[in-house]
């Protein structure tokens, strides 16, 4: 389902304007992930979110949270996801827009895109951290932080298509176009879902409170990189071992 549009980070040179429907979640922090075959009531309740009726727009979701935001005593935990239907040829998806952190953990997308697709973009507002994570039936695909880096069962499949969108995948090029606005385009080249100032400000989005995750015990840590020249390193070192 690649290259099922032509798009590219030029078409979404309106996150950055100044009156950006996308401006709040970029300096809050957002998650946004779009997914096949999955209602937005489904969505929400795989997430485990506690709802808070429905927003008529953007403005109407952006005003919950910052209502979220008063009533909580740690900014930090206040997550607010909105899920609307967009519909496409391909047929229906689910657009979920969370405000202020992430959607869900690794855990909850390999379960959302399970029979599936799933694709995500996130930042954490001020600090510069934004990923992309591309779930195909329960499997993380190709996930980046910086595009440069990549990982996941097929971290190079994408190679092409991020390139046509204005990806860089050396360090030399890396920087030559709005990396945001270029997540954007891939994204919607692996859902055909071009989403627009006009989609986000008129949708009618089922809100919910998303809940803090508990930190889970770990035992080791993963490291798997692929360089740009294609050679990958995959190494698994257990806790006892750090």
């Amino acid at each position: 389902m690649h290259g099922v549009t032509t798009a590219t980070a030029a078409d979404y040179g309106w996150i950055r304007s100044s009156s950006s429907p996308f401006r709040y979640p970029l300096e809050i922090g957002y998650t946004l992930t779009l997914v096949r075959g999955v209602s937005p009531a489904e969505l929400l309740t795989l997430a485990g979110a506690e709802p808070r009726g429905v927003c008529e727009g953007l403005d109407e979701l952006i005003e919950q949270h910052q209502a979220l935001l008063d009533e909580s005593d740690d900014w930090d935990d206040c997550v607010l996801a909105g899920a609307c239907t967009v519909p496409s040829e391909e047929g229906d998806w689910t657009l979920a827009l969370a405000l202020g952190g992430d959607l869900g953990s690794p855990g909850f997308m390999g379960s959302l895109s399970a029979g599936s697709r799933a694709v995500s973009h996130s930042s954490n507002g001020g600090k510069p951290m934004d990923f992309f994570h591309w779930y195909e039936n329960g499997e993380l695909r190709t996930s980046f932080e910086w595009p440069t880096v990549r990982t996941g069962s097929t971290p190079d499949e994408l190679n092409a298509v991020m390139r046509e969108v204005g990806l860089g995948l050396t360090d030399e090029d890396a920087c030559s176009v709005d990396r945001k606005a270029a997540v954007f385009a891939l994204t919607e080249r692996l859902t055909g879902v071009r989403v627009t100032e006009e989609l986000l400000m008129l949708a009618e989005y089922r809100a919910a409170e998303v809940p803090e995750e508990p930190a889970e015990e770990w035992e080791g840590i993963i490291i798997d990189i692929t360089d740009a020249h294609g050679e990958r390193t995959y190494v698994h070192v257990r806790r006892d071992q750090l």
